[in-house]
C-alpha cells in the first residue's frame, strides 16, 4: 500500500483543488451575479447549474477526491509514516468539510429551489438561499482549500 500512497495523495490534492477553485468561484462571483438578477432568473440560472454540473467529470472529480481522502485516511492508520497523518488530516477536511457539507446541506437547499414555484420560490431563494447556501459554500471552499494544503503538506513529508 506505501507504494501507492504518494500517487493516491497527488490524486487527492488535484481532487481538492478543482473542488477549492469551482466553490471559489461560486463564492466569489457566481453567487453575487446571480443575487443581482431578479429572483425568478436568478433561481432559473441556479437550476440549470445545479442540472449541468450532475456530469461524469465532476462526479470523478467531487467523489473520486471523496473515496482517496478515506483510503488516505485508513493507509494512516496501517503503516504511520511521516507525513501520512497529514494525509489523513487532509482527507478528513475534504470528507467532513467538503463532501459532508454538500449533502448535509447544499444539496438539499438545491432540490428544495428546484422543487419551489412562484412566490415561495422566490422566498427561498431571498430568505435561505442567497444566505445559508452561499454560507455552506464557504465552508466548502475553506475545506477543500485545507484539505489541498495538507495534501500537497503529507506528500512532501512522506
Amino acid at each position: 500500500m506505501a507504494a501507492f500512497v504518494p500517487g493516491l495523495a497527488f490524486a487527492a490534492a488535484i481532487g481538492s483543488g478543482l473542488m477549492a477553485g469551482l466553490f471559489f468561484v461560486f463564492s466569489v462571483c457566481v453567487m453575487r451575479a446571480l443575487s443581482r438578477l431578479p429572483a425568478e432568473q436568478g433561481i432559473a440560472a441556479m437550476n440549470a447549474i445545479n442540472v449541468a454540473i450532475q456530469n461524469p467529470l465532476f462526479l470523478v472529480a467531487f467523489m473520486g477526491t471523496a473515496i482517496l481522502g478515506l483510503v488516505l485516511i485508513v493507509a494512516a492508520f496501517i503503516m504511520g509514516e511521516r507525513g501520512s497523518y497529514l494525509l489523513a488530516a487532509g482527507g478528513l477536511a475534504y470528507l467532513v468539510g467538503t463532501f459532508l457539507v454538500t449533502v448535509i446541506f447544499n444539496v438539499p437547499l438545491n432540490d428544495a429551489l428546484a422543487a419551489a414555484r412562484g412566490e415561495a420560490a422566490a422566498a427561498l431563494w431571498q430568505q435561505r438561499y442567497l444566505t445559508d447556501w452561499v454560507r455552506w459554500n464557504h465552508v466548502r471552499t475553506i475545506a477543500s482549500i485545507g484539505a489541498l494544503a495538507l495534501f500537497v503538506l503529507g506528500l512532501a513529508r512522506s
